[in-house]
């Protein structure tokens, strides 16, 4: 599973004030904390960026280590579209560019895509093959993900910002002087347990490797 740190977030702050009904700007700092922390843990979770390489490519590489590896399973989803599949024999060597199914005229092709589980295999026109062994042997570079957040990840992220909106408060009136900012942030960043009806709505877009 893919690490994931910073990127865009899943939600805005005109999106959460639209949706909770609020229309001063009084708690807007305190969102804008939330915002951030929401969406990196609910990206943790998943193992997707969402948004992050619809528009860019991600470059991945592979480590091969054995000689019967036919198949890369690219760390975002859904895929959108394969720039560049290449490998290498060894780390001394240059990459070589392979050729994509249905993108040659002869027929010839070095690899086929599986969109179902976003999946390159190494085949060719004739016959199976396997990727070579090594360090880094693999390198793709795709695109992957979604143009918007998915209105049902959406509303997780509207429900995730008013509980921790909530939490703060009971902190607040807990804790005299204490800072939204680092209470906040600190609880979220350290604490991806979410409620079981939020996790079944993320679990459906949970990667699993």
């Amino acid at each position: 599973m893919a690490v994931i740190t910073g990127g865009t977030n899943l939600i805005t702050l005109q999106q959460y004030k639209d949706f909770a009904g609020i229309s001063g700007l009084s708690e807007d700092a305190k969102i804008n904390v939330i915002i951030p922390s929401i969406s990196q843990a609910v990206k943790r979770y998943c193992g997707l960026s969402f948004l992050d390489y619809y528009s860019s490519n991600k470059t991945e590489y592979f480590d091969i280590k054995d000689n019967m590896t036919n198949a890369v399973m690219l760390d975002e989803s859904p895929l959108v579209s394969i720039v560049s599949v290449e490998e290498r024999d060894s780390q001394a060597d240059s990459y070589v560019t392979l050729i994509s199914e249905n993108s040659d005229s002869s027929g010839k092709y070095d690899y086929v895509v599986d969109l179902e589980s976003d999946t390159i295999f190494r085949t060719t026109d004739t016959a199976d093959k396997m990727f070579p062994k090594g360090r880094k042997a693999v390198k793709v570079v795709y695109r992957a993900g979604y143009a918007s957040t998915p209105a049902d990840v959406k509303l997780a992220c509207f429900d995730l910002v008013k509980y921790y909106l909530k939490d703060e408060r009971k902190e607040r009136m807990n804790i005299s002087g204490a800072s939204i900012t680092n209470q906040v942030s600190s609880s979220i960043q350290g604490n991806i347990d979410f409620p079981d009806y939020i996790k079944r709505i993320l679990d459906m877009y949970k990667v699993y490797k």
